[in-house]
């Protein structure tokens, strides 16, 4: 596994829309996201894929050309999209793979449609960071989870370690047309992390994977979701595979995971992570009942409600890495090693 080297104040970010751009109305918020990375002295690039009056924010080989150009220039050290969107994957024919691998790794940071760009890049052996997109990146992120830029400052061989968050975001999202320089979440719905699957404690470790649900599951079975494979060559580290649902009802979710399971996504796993999600039930069959239809016959540890992905709070994962969750009744505590 290859971790790209750590960021030092001066370096280069660039930053570029691999799926939606950024509207008008949102321009304020993306501007206190960048002036927010330049007062941590860091220098922006801001790339010509930013627009955001249509459903992406170019056409996709340009997309991927600005996207390659960027992974593959040593002055730039980290990219970090504005945030997600709907169509990442027609990036994937597009990108430079060849470029990518042969060039010194740049850190790639982001969640749900990034998440579709994560996992191939990571599955190539290049560590790559699942966190708060460019637009969430201005909030405190409160202990014990760890803000992005502090992973990727990290030197090669930290250890990091989170937990759960006291508190999470239920409602929705801050209105970032009216306030687009807030910075500090509402937290106000308890909760905590929880096996689904038992009650005894568990300790588990592998090797990091996973991302967003509703992207990931297109990239099953192609040569861009090749988890088993990935699964296979780390299997003496064995596999930790995460997931999270931004807002597919539990059908479809159950689906999906069946999907996966019947592909060998999980033939390596250790355990399945599951991020809290404030996604739809349907009648007579909610989110956990989806997860425990799915994946309750892999017979591996199932843990619930953790902090990834769409509910605020969230912790900063990086795919790849070695790394252990330990969980009991009033303790949890998640350990990544980038090694």
């Amino acid at each position: 596994m290859r971790f790209p080297a750590p960021l030092r104040p001066g370096d280069r970010i660039g930053v570029t829309a691999p799926s939606a751009g950024v509207a008008d109305r949102f321009r304020p918020r993306f501007d206190v996201a960048v002036a927010h990375l330049r007062t941590r002295g860091y220098d922006v690039v801001l790339g010509e894929c930013l627009d955001g009056s249509g459903a992406v924010s170019a056409p996709a080989p340009r997309r991927a050309a600005e996207l390659t150009a960027m992974l593959t220039d040593p002055s730039i050290r980290a990219v970090v999209p504005p945030w997600g969107g709907e169509m990442a994957i027609d990036l994937l024919p597009h990108l430079d793979w060849e470029a990518i691998e042969g060039a010194e790794p740049t850190w790639l940071v982001g969640y749900s449609d990034v998440s579709t760009l994560l996992l191939p890049l990571t599955l190539r052996g290049i560590a790559t960071v699942h966190g708060p997109n460019l637009m969430d990146t201005p909030y405190a992120v409160p202990a014990p989870l760890v803000p992005w830029l502090d992973v990727v400052t990290a030197p090669r061989g930290a250890v990091l370690t989170q937990g759960p968050s006291r508190l999470h975001q239920r409602a929705g999202r801050d209105d970032w047309e009216e306030h687009p320089d807030v910075t500090d979440l509402i937290v106000d719905t308890p909760g905590r992390w929880r096996r689904l699957d038992a009650d005894d404690p568990v300790e588990v470790s592998g090797r990091l994977i996973g991302g967003c649900v509703e992207t990931l599951t297109h990239l099953t079975g192609t040569s861009f979701g090749d988890v088993p494979g990935f699964g296979a060559a780390h299997a003496t580290d064995g596999l930790l595979v995460y997931l999270e649902v931004a807002e597919s009802g539990a059908f479809d979710v159950g689906r999906a995971l069946h999907g996966m399971r019947l592909a060998g996504w999980f033939d390596h796993a250790s355990a399945v992570l599951l991020g809290r999600t404030g996604a739809p039930d349907a009648p007579g069959f909610t989110q956990e009942d989806a997860v425990l239809d799915a994946l309750g016959p892999l017979g591996v540890p199932l843990l619930g409600d953790l902090d990834i992905g769409h509910v605020p709070p969230q912790m900063t994962l990086v795919n790849g890495a070695l790394t252990t969750l330990a969980s009991s009744p009033g303790r949890a505590v998640l350990t990544q090693t980038l090694a």
